[in-house]
């Protein structure tokens, strides 16, 4: 049954090559897709980015989507296009972001999933999610493909920082290669986390699909609103990070290039848009060390209207997270011409391999501040750095990541019947 894309595709989708999507593309016959994932909005991360992204360039050509998430307390209106079935859950001790979806309310489902006749199944999460999903996708008698979108290995280490290291890779080694051998067809976002499962010895039935960015998603945004809605003066250089405030985001290392940039460019700014686990402590250490004047914390913004003004008023995209299996935001920094100053780790090496778009750093304070210094005094470089990266977001493209996706599901479907 396993089917994997080309190695000529897998290469293209390393976000270098691709080509133009056909019309005929169009024409195939629409599928019915269930997904399943742990997390989604108004969590917002990485994972709810592609689940939507990809969902929505499904429904734009023509498929059928319908999600199973987990409820959440926060209000979130739901105008994603595509069928969304909420699930009651739980807290998870210690992580108050995510949720447990409870088990026997997913197979309360089973007789009006059956009604919908699906094609395929796809998990995005490793939790409730993946052995819900492997139990649905018997049930339905259906093929299941999984997303893997975290490199557990490194995230663990981060939340259980009392157990011995050594433990931890084991486990996460062991979780995931078990997890992956369940599953039909396996799909990660870049060669790099491609190779990490190839040393976990999963050899078969991966295919490399990075999520892509939708045209002109963040291209559109209003400087001055942002500036004017959180009272930064127009000429103010600011700094940017958009993600989870998380340990494994590295942001702590963000705040130690602001004490080393301000040296230079004392009115600097670094805005971090996003929430999450860390948000206090970093808080309580910017007014510790009097950084409160140069950081500006302003939670999540909407992906619609304020996070792209957000976008449109930085001058720099920073980023040093060495567990990122995508870097999805370095994409849509470039799209809105920003450029970025990033370290090169897993998924940020891929995006940063060609040089484009930004400067690339060791995660060394003095060299990546004396890269943010070089773009915000070099008018030159700067505007070069923020062409490149809008040519380099455009190659991105969700509608032919989507029929690369397409093409994996079908190809599943076909061998089935």
């Amino acid at each position: 049954m396993h089917s994997r894309v080309s190695a000529t595709e897998a290469k293209n989708l390393s976000g270098k090559d691709f080509s133009p999507i056909q019309d005929d593309l169009f024409n195939a016959s629409p599928m019915r897709i269930l997904k399943i994932s742990d997390v989604y909005f108004p969590r917002v991360n990485g994972v709810s980015t592609s689940i939507r992204t990809f969902s929505q360039e499904l429904l734009r050509q023509g498929h059928h989507v319908t999600l199973i998430v987990p409820e959440y307390t926060e209000p979130y209106e739901e105008e994603d296009g595509f069928h969304i079935i909420r699930i009651p859950s739980y807290y998870i001790p210690m992580d108050p972001e995510d949720r447990y979806m409870r088990p026997g309310l997913i197979r309360k489902r089973l007789t009006y999933l059956k009604e919908q006749q699906f094609d395929v199944l796809h998990i995005h999460t490793p939790f409730v999610a993946h052995y819900q999903g492997m139990s649905l996708a018997r049930q339905l008698n259906i093929p299941v493909v999984g997303s893997y979108h975290t490199y557990f290995e490194e995230y663990f280490e981060e939340y259980l920082p009392w157990f011995p290291r050594k433990v931890l890779r084991y486990a996460a080694r062991y979780f995931s290669r078990s997890q992956c051998r369940q599953l039909d067809q396996i799909v990660v976002p870049t060669q790099p986390m491609l190779q990490v499962l190839r040393r976990y010895g999963i050899q078969d039935h991966v295919s490399v699909i990075p999520t892509g960015i939708p045209e002109n998603a963040f291209t559109q945004g209003d400087a001055a609103v942002f500036r004017q809605r959180f009272a930064v003066a127009d000429e103010r250089p600011i700094m940017l990070y958009v993600g989870r405030v998380a340990h494994e985001k590295n942001i702590d290392f963000l705040l130690d290039v602001t004490h080393q940039v301000r040296q230079k460019t004392p009115d600097i700014l670094f805005v971090i848009v996003g929430d999450g686990p860390a948000l206090k402590r970093l808080k309580k250490r910017s007014i510790q060390e009097n950084l409160s004047q140069h950081i500006r914390f302003t939670g999540y913004l909407s992906s619609k209207h304020a996070l792209p003004d957000c976008y449109a008023a930085a001058n720099i995209f920073i980023f040093a997270s060495n567990t990122e299996t995508q870097g999805l935001v370095l994409l849509e920094a470039m799209q809105a011409g920003v450029p970025v100053v990033s370290t090169a780790v897993m998924g940020t090496a891929e995006v940063m391999q060609d040089g484009r778009g930004g400067l690339v750093s060791a995660e060394n304070v003095k060299a990546f501040s004396q890269a943010v210094t070089d773009l915000l005094k070099d008018t030159e470089l700067h505007a070069k750095c923020s062409q490149e990266g809008k040519l380099k977001a455009a190659e991105w493209s969700v509608s032919a990541t989507t029929q690369q996706l397409i093409n994996v599901y079908q190809n599943l479907v076909d061998a089935k019947h």
